[in-house]
């Protein structure tokens, strides 16, 4: 019986590529493979000069500047002499199902008295302050709980301490009255304990990645020195990194969670490269090659994937610089330097020192682990599935579309939202459990909207139109609340109004537009030279959200056409860009599926220990599609590039994805499987916003690099045939020399 076409073994054509000029990659390698010693100090060089590079550069860390409006108020801010004084609460309740007015409850009175004397008897620290004794304005609507607010006082410089005194007093009074509670939140404390959360997280992720990531190393290759090389390149080139960067942040703003994320894909990215490169050298040697010969094929082949991916990764995720806000121009740039350096090191130092050690890196080996490979390194597991894939395209083909279509349903109702303090950290955090309560009772008091009055007018008129401010405020008592406070800083005013609702829900958000649109203009508006702007938490939320609604059509067309560019130049076709696009569209719309029904909807909220409030974080759709697109172009290229190898060598294209699935498909695996398990860790954090992106990210890749890669790419090219490799008006491919392809 005659065998399937995806089965025939190549067939030798008349039709052979032309040789073409060794290229500067291969000559890259072949110097580094020649000058090992030279290759590997060089490297460490870079590495070192980068580190020194930190601390050249003068000066304090850049600031970021928030979008919109609540920019310009933070701007007005800024640039006064004097620090803006921090407000503070402290909400007053008695403990346990007991309930009691506050006028009539002399426990709860009595420690009112206590903490407003002892902050009072603290030298210089608190100003302005308010306590329900005095002022019932300071009195929950339902009478059961008072509010003491006050500022942090300056000067500038012992606001830190004078801060640590305030929460070292409440603590104090708390426990010399155990009955009542006493719970602080306000503008410092919340911003320490978001702070606190995102590090602490964070530092989580990384302790638990690392390890989890050497694992799966030691299982891919069975050997610890073999291992351990990923891992090298990665710790050197995320030192580098954090070298340049602690630079680069002098003149750009760069925060602790964007530094934590370009060290999460700078290992992501660096172990790819190597296991791209390592595997195919193992591969080679396998089939009898000497590590020369080796490392020049892995040099011809996985090194130009390499380079092109790498260049992929960092144009896609430039497509953030649309949005214009500071936090993705940070991000970007670390992602190009972590990338660029990810890819410089795995093309020079790494083929140096698998050079140095020949058949050393095999030593070490770990029992049962690691089996070597047939000389062909084929997956036996995913040369099969493609065999029956490319046998009945369209059943498997349309099967998997179906399926991703039915996972991508939920997020056609997909709502963008902040989460805001009280969302996204747990309530076991003291500080994030005060800001509920306080929500529930005095909602906007620990987060208040900020209006910055600014402008060359009288005391006497700002006076009147804020007591106008204050009576439109009382008017509309279903979008604010009491109460409201006023500060001086140097030239400036801060009027704080609390908003109504959940801090960032619709209440809030409809409580910011009528203050900004209506009653702002009838009041502070009419002072002759008065100008204003609204800044707090809400008003950046929603100034955030708005700025990456309006960015992301432009960030979604640049990614778009960049990567069929990019794809159409490297594989000389314009079917295979198309269809690439449409599976990686297929994959993130699936995860985009996934994380709203689990997040937006509730589902799986007891196992992930998170509580849903209705929404999806804002940033979270576009970061993920910007780095999912450049990080899923790897895989994709990385494959393709193997198809392509064996197409042009003279078989058919059935075959050629067949025996390139099979040939390449393990080593995806392995590097989704890091990539997946880095990602997954993100799960057992605390903020909502990181568990989002971990059970995204993670859904994204493990579906990229199995359903997509696996079922959705040999059908698509199966079913295109000979058509796959084709670019109108340009002759065959099989004559010309491919910036991918080339023979093994």
């Amino acid at each position: 019986m005659p065998r399937s076409e995806s089965e025939a073994p190549p067939r030798h054509r008349d039709e052979q590529r032309e040789r073409p000029a060794v290229p500067r990659i291969q000559r890259l390698v072949a110097w580094s493979i020649g000058h090992r010693a030279k290759a590997l100090l060089g490297w460490l060089a870079l590495v070192l000069v980068a580190v020194v590079a930190s601390g050249l550069v003068p000066g304090d860390d850049a600031l970021g500047r928030d979008p919109g409006e609540s920019g310009q108020a933070q701007q007005v801010l800024r640039d006064q002499e004097s620090y803006e004084p921090s407000l503070e609460n402290v909400l007053i309740q008695r403990k346990g199902p007991e309930s009691r007015a506050f006028a009539d409850d002399t426990g709860m009175r009595a420690a009112t008295q206590d903490l407003v004397t002892t902050l009072r008897g603290l030298p210089g620290a608190v100003a302005d302050l308010r306590s329900p004794l005095d002022d019932n304005a300071q009195v929950s609507k339902d009478g059961h709980s008072g509010l003491v607010t006050f500022f942090v006082a300056g000067p500038n410089k012992q606001m830190s301490e004078h801060f640590t005194a305030v929460v070292d007093a409440v603590a104090k009074v708390e426990k010399r009255h155990p009955e009542i509670r006493l719970a602080q939140a306000g503008d410092r404390s919340l911003n320490r304990a978001v702070d606190d959360g995102v590090q602490d997280d964070f530092g989580r992720a990384e302790t638990f990645s690392l390890p989890l990531t050497a694992v799966i190393l030691l299982i891919v290759f069975g050997s610890l020195l073999a291992a351990s090389i990923p891992l090298l390149l990665a710790a050197t080139t995320s030192i580098a990194t954090f070298g340049l960067m602690a630079a680069i942040g002098k003149v750009m703003s760069v925060n602790s969670a964007t530094s934590s994320m370009i060290l999460l894909v700078g290992v992501a990215v660096s172990i790819d490269y190597s296991l791209f490169y390592l595997r195919r050298e193992r591969e080679e040697r396998a089939a009898g090659k000497s590590v020369g010969e080796a490392l020049q094929i892995a040099a011809r082949t996985s090194g130009r994937v390499v380079i092109v991916a790498g260049l992929t990764v960092i144009l896609c995720i430039a497509g953030l610089l649309f949005t214009g806000l500071d936090n993705f121009r940070g991000l970007t740039v670390g992602t190009a330097v972590v990338v660029g350096l990810a890819v410089l090191g795995s093309v020079t130092a790494l083929p140096a020192l698998l050079a140095l050690l020949g058949d050393r890196v095999e030593k070490l080996r770990v029992p049962w682990l690691g089996r070597r490979r047939t000389a062909a390194g084929r997956s036996k597991v995913w040369f099969a599935v493609a065999q029956a894939v490319v046998r009945r395209p369209v059943l498997w083909g349309g099967a998997a579309v179906l399926a991703l279509l039915v996972m991508a349903l939920p997020a056609m109702g997909m709502r963008l939202q902040d989460a805001g303090p009280t969302n996204s950290l747990p309530r076991s955090v003291a500080t994030v459990d005060a800001a509920a309560r306080m929500q529930e009772t005095f909602p906007g008091a620990a987060s208040p909207a900020k209006v910055v009055v600014s402008g060359d007018v009288s005391r006497a008129a700002l006076d009147r139109s804020i007591e106008q401010l204050h009576g439109q405020v009382a008017s509309h008592a279903d979008l604010f609340a009491e109460p409201l406070s006023v500060q001086r800083v140097d030239n400036v005013t801060v009027v704080r109004v609390p908003l109504a609702g959940g801090g960032t829900d619709d209440r809030s958000n409809r409580g910011l537009e009528t203050l900004r649109k209506d009653v702002l203009p009838d009041t502070v508006g009419k002072i002759s030279g008065a100008e204003f702007a609204v800044s707090g938490r809400t008003a950046f939320a929603y100034d955030f959200t708005e700025r990456v609604r309006d960015s992301m059509p432009m960030v979604f067309t640049f990614v778009l056409l960049l990567a069929f560019v990019l794809l159409a130049v490297a594989f000389r076709s314009l079917a295979i860009p198309l269809v690439s696009i449409l599976l990686n569209l297929l994959s993130i719309g699936a995860a985009y599926g996934v994380l709203t029904w689990i997040f937006q909807d509730g589902n799986l909220s007891s196992l992930l220990g998170f509580h849903s409030y209705g929404g999806v974080v804002d940033w979270i759709p576009l970061f993920m599609f910007a780095l999912l697109f450049g990080l899923s172009m790897d895989y994709h290229i990385f494959i393709l590039s193997r198809i392509r190898e064996r197409w042009l060598a003279g078989v058919s294209t059935r075959f050629a994805v067949v025996d390139g699935i099979g040939a390449s498909a393990g080593v995806v695996t392995s590097a989704a499987a890091i990539m997946t398990g880095v990602f997954s860790v993100f799960v057992l954090l605390s903020a909502i916003e990181y568990k989002m992106l971990g059970v995204g990210m993670a859904t994204a890749i493990l579906i990229d690099a199995t359903l997509v890669r696996g079922v959705l790419l040999p059908a698509a090219i199966a079913l295109l045939g000979e058509r796959a490799w084709v670019l109108p008006g340009v002759r065959s491919a099989r004559r010309r020399t491919s910036v991918l392809g080339s023979t093994s």
